[in-house]
């Protein structure tokens, strides 16, 4: 008996479903491009102020067992805000990748942290735009810097270290 569909409250900014019996022997080419209100979703989800343009493509491949080995390239200009002088500025994120879309009833074969990730999908459908928001994601610098910018000085670190008045004192003979 076929599983009931599910309500998703929050459902994904970009989605774009792949029935796994599309990817054939010889593969499949996916191109997903995300619309101007995709981008908007994506900027609130990742938490920036845009994502002027993004594109990912996937090369798929049949693998034993119901398994689609993914390879993927990505590219987004998205707008950040510098961890130095908080201004926003434009850049450009560029990613390659590779996945394994696995059925959800099935053991991850390893623990090898450098294995391919392993994503589970149901009901014989993979969400490859689910994926490459999440590679999109993990793509971003946590630590934003605009091209130039510096840290300021500060001048004697040292004088302004809270023990620096400690280490002034005479030490005890």
């Amino acid at each position: 008996m076929a599983e009931p569909p599910r309500f998703d409250p929050h459902p994904p900014e970009l989605s774009r479903p792949v029935a796994v019996e599309r990817v054939g022997p010889a593969g499949l080419d996916v191109e997903i491009r995300a619309d101007a209100a995709e981008c908007h979703a994506l900027a609130a989800r990742m938490a920036i102020p845009a994502v002027e343009d993004f594109v990912c493509r996937f090369r798929l491949a049949a693998a034993p067992g119901r398994v689609v080995l993914a390879e993927g390239h990505l590219q987004a200009r998205v707008v950040r805000v510098c961890v130095l002088t908080l201004d926003p500025f434009e850049t450009v994120t560029e990613e390659r990748f590779r996945l394994r879309f696995v059925p959800s009833c099935r053991e991850p074969d390893d623990d090898d942290p450098d294995s391919d990730d392993e994503i589970a999908y149901q009901g014989g459908t993979i969400e490859l735009g689910e994926a490459a928001a999440e590679q999109l994601a993990l793509a971003l610098d946590p630590y934003p810097r605009k091209p130039g910018a510096v840290l300021p000085d500060t001048g004697d670190a040292a004088a302004g270290h809270p023990f620096a008045a400690l280490a002034r004192l005479p030490r005890p003979r």
